[in-house]
Parts: structure tokens; C-alpha cells; sequence
């Protein structure tokens, strides 16, 4: 799948085109490639010239690779698994890959050409193929025309030797207009999945940041917003009752907010101050953390040294000093093999941590935990299998993420806590997090252990 954007300065203007590769901050005559779980993205520059520059994102997508990692949501059916047109049109997966490879480009930052970076541009964004479900056959214009983009669509036929058999769902648009380039990103990000009408990954609340932060200055104004929210959101009721007409949050706390809230909650009752958060990613516990000052050590410890360097930056290490240096430790490490430096500390959080852990694993992820670690308290969070049917667009038996290895029911989880716990020495009480429901319980449960003073 490909997306183009060309850059044509006005005549007399005096700016030579080819400042747009300081704007998305790749080198217009490097050939690039990036490796990302949605395939490999390659940017290029087919024209380079400082009268004309066009950037152009292609993404090489393997469908049996998508199929066997799980990674692709498509209709049921074995054959449809196979024979798909992911490969080729605009989705979800092209809106990753833009959001990959211009994350700086989308923040309107470029330390370069800040007054280019802040002025509307005119721009020629080409997508040789997108899909538009629905029976909107205006839906394209609908959704682009009011961002200032002046719309160009033809109609793909079903066959160019059979015109007799008429049109396909998929067109080919050209979109032109005088639009911010990071507007113009942020669009794209946001409208390609929403014209597809489908994510090729689990939606989770945390769709909402994402829509809220790409969404900024040009969505709230927008006609079509309940329809671009509704489709990016896949219609899912729980996600979208959590959101108003501003696209603000409305009163429902996201569950990763109360997820988090329900972890430091656990470790103030347990009355921890050094604290080891296993399996911390980019550090958004460890942020909050952070900012409390009744925890006096901190320790985030990841298995991909890249989540790590997220978390450093996150929590602004470079900048901090001595005592907080000193204070926050990350430290590279996996939550199936014992550490001595995490020994004797107050309370590990394994915050959705579990459930990435293959079966055959947990053994494993016993003994580091409970008896090479031997926190005074473990407080552990994983989702709740019998939540799942409420989510309508899971398909039944999925799981919630396409890197979770099982998802246990509750009394699944109760079974291997009291296991665990009587095995160690530990207390355990199980707690649940987020709205409950009356037949299949809370979308998360939480399990906080403590040493047994008795045992």
C-alpha cells in the first residue's frame, strides 16, 4: 500500500521544495527502510527537486504473516484469512506506518523551518487505493473536504476488460489543498482507518488518547466527527460513551487510568516505598510513580531496551538530578529469570504483565518473582476472560491483544493465586477494576499479595 505527499512551493516564493524532507525529518536522497509489526515501511523520494518534492510512503504487508501472528481481524473464514485485500489498500495499517515513521512530522515540530512547519502548505497527498465500506458514496469528500482539501475520486472498476460488470468499493484519491503538513498527517492517521471502517488490532480505551491527540484543532469542528469518532472507535458502545461531542473524555475514567489508580491504591495499602514495576514499557506507571513522593525508590524493569529508552525519556532522566537519579532506576531484565538487584524491595507491580507470558513460562515467572525477588507484596493486574463477550468488536474466543498468550476467567486467576500464595508464604485478596457487570464481572482484576506474617 502507498501514500504520496508532494510539496510544490508557489512561483516567486523563493523556498526550494526540497526543504520538505526537513519537515518530516527524512533525507530526501536516502532510501529508507523500517521494520514494524505491521510489515516493512520504505520512504523514498520519487522527485526531488526545489521546484517540486514528493515523499511517498510504501508499505510491503505479508497476509500469511499477518494471518499467523494473529495480527489480521478479517471476516470469518479460513479462506478469507488468506485471499484479502490488505496487502494493497489504504488501512489501519498504512495509518501505523505513517504515525511510525512521521511521529515528529505529526507534532508540527521542525527545528529547521519552524515557520514552514507552522504555515499552511500546498500540498498533493495521492492514495492509489482505498476502500470505502459503507453505502456512502460521497463518504471520501464527506470526510476530507471540510479539513480544506479539495477531493478527487475515480472509481476502481471490477475488471478494466469487463466495464460491464461496473465498480469496485475501492477508489483512487488525490487530495489538494493548502493544509498544515501535520494537519495533513494527522488527517491521514485518522480518516484512512475510518474510511475502511476497520483496525487490524485489538481497540483498546487507549484509542480515544490517540483519536484526542491527532484529532487536535481540526476534528471538534468538524460535520462528520460523530460518524470519523463512531467508525474509528468500530463502533464499539463502551469506548464511545466515553467520549462527548468535543471529543473530550466525558465522566467515565479510561480503563487504563483506573487500571493504574486500582495498582497505586494496592501499594499504598500495602504500605510499600520501594517499588519494582516489572514489565514497565514506556514508563507510564513509572511516571506516575514518580510524581509521589512517598516512594522513595523506583525500579522500571523491561525486557526491549526500547521500551526503556521511552521510559527515560518519559520520565525526563536526562534532565533530572542527582537525588532523582538515584531515586528512579531502569534496569534491563525479564520477569521469567531471578535478579538479584530486585531483591528485598517493598512491593512488585506486574501491571498486564502476565498474560504476554507463555503457559509453559509460569513456572518460571513464580520462582523469579516469588521466590527470587520475594517482594513483602506483589500486586498484579490481568484481564478478565468472561468480560470479553461485552466488547462487540472481539471476536468470540479472541483475545484482547495480539501479544497476550491466554486471558484467564476468574476463577481461573483465583486458582493460581491461592496456589502461588500458599506455595510462598503470601496472602492473597483479589479485587476487581473497572465497571463491573452483573453476569461476567470487572473488565480487569487485580491481586495483591502479601507475605504472611503466620507462615
Amino acid at each position: 500500500m502507498l501514500v504520496t505527499v508532494t510539496y510544490e512551493p508557489e512561483q516567486g516564493s523563493g523556498v526550494d521544495a526540497s526543504v520538505l524532507g526537513y519537515l518530516v525529518h527524512k533525507h530526501p536522497a536516502k532510501l529508507q527502510m523500517f521494520e514494524a509489526p505491521v510489515g516493512d515501511i520504505h520512504v523514498f523520494y520519487p522527485e526531488a527537486t526545489p521546484e517540486r518534492c514528493t515523499v511517498a510512503v510504501l508499505l510491503e504487508v505479508d497476509p500469511i504473516d499477518l494471518v499467523r501472528s494473529k495480527r489480521f481481524r478479517g471476516d470469518a473464514g479460513s479462506l478469507d484469512h488468506y485471499v484479502n485485500d490488505r496487502p494493497y489498500v489504504a488501512s489501519s495499517m498504512l495509518a501505523v506506518a505513517l504515525g511510525t515513521v512521521f511521529r515528529t512530522a505529526m507534532t508540527g515540530r521542525s527545528d529547521s523551518c519552524p515557520e514552514l512547519a507552522a504555515a499552511p502548505l500546498p500540498l498533493r497527498i495521492e492514495i492509489p487505493v482505498v476502500s470505502s465500506r459503507g453505502t456512502e458514496d460521497d463518504l471520501i469528500s464527506r470526510v476530507f473536504a471540510p479539513c480544506g482539501w479539495e477531493v478527487a475520486e475515480r472509481r476502481i472498476p471490477l475488471d478494466e476488460q469487463h466495464p460491464e460488470w461496473g465498480d469496485s468499493r475501492y477508489s483512487s484519491v488525490v487530495l489538494t489543498g493548502r493544509v498544515r503538513l501535520a494537519d495533513a498527517l494527522r488527517q491521514l492517521y485518522v480518516l484512512l482507518p475510518v474510511l475502511d471502517d476497520a483496525k487490524h488490532y485489538w481497540v483498546g480505551d487507549d484509542e480515544i488518547a490517540k483519536l484526542e491527540r491527532a484529532g487536535e484543532g481540526w476534528l471538534a469542528e468538524h460535520p462528520e466527527r460523530e460518524l470519523i469518532t463512531t467508525r474509528y472507535l468500530v463502533h464499539q458502545r463502551s469506548l464511545l460513551a466515553t467520549v462527548d461531542k468535543d471529543e473530550r473524555p466525558a465522566r467515565e475514567t479510561p480503563l487504563r487510568v483506573q487500571r493504574a489508580d486500582a495498582v497505586l491504591a494496592a501499594l499504598q495499602d500495602a504500605g510499600a516505598h520501594r517499588v519494582v514495576d516489572m514489565g514497565c514499557g514506556p514508563g507510564a506507571l513509572l511516571a506516575r510513580l514518580q510524581k509521589d513522593r512517598a516512594f522513595t525508590k523506583i525500579v522500571g524493569v523491561d525486557v526491549s531496551a526500547r521500551s526503556l529508552e521511552q521510559a527515560a525519556r518519559a520520565l525526563h532522566l536526562d534532565e533530572a538530578s542527582d537525588a532523582e537519579r538515584e531515586r528512579v532506576d531502569l534496569l534491563h531484565g525479564s520477569v521469567v529469570y531471578r535478579d538479584e538487584r530486585l531483591r528485598g524491595f517493598d512491593a512488585m507491580v506486574l501491571m498486564e504483565v502476565i498474560e504476554h507470558v507463555e503457559p509453559t513460562r509460569l513456572d518460571a515467572l513464580e520462582d523469579a518473582v516469588f521466590a527470587g525477588a520475594a517482594p513483602a507484596s506483589v500486586v498484579m493486574t490481568t484481564p478478565n476472560a468472561e468480560y470479553n463477550v461485552l466488547y462487540p468488536a472481539l471476536a468470540a474466543g479472541a483475545f484482547r491483544h495480539d501479544d497476550h498468550r491466554f486471558e484467564w476467567t476468574r476463577a481461573q486467576f483465583r486458582a493460581w493465586a491461592d496456589a502461588v500464595a500458599a506455595r510462598h508464604g503470601y496472602a492473597v485478596e483479589l479485587r476487581a477494576v473497572g465497571p463491573a457487570d452483573a453476569a461476567h464481572g470487572a473488565p480487569t482484576q487485580l491481586a495483591l499479595f502479601r507475605k504472611d506474617a503466620a507462615a
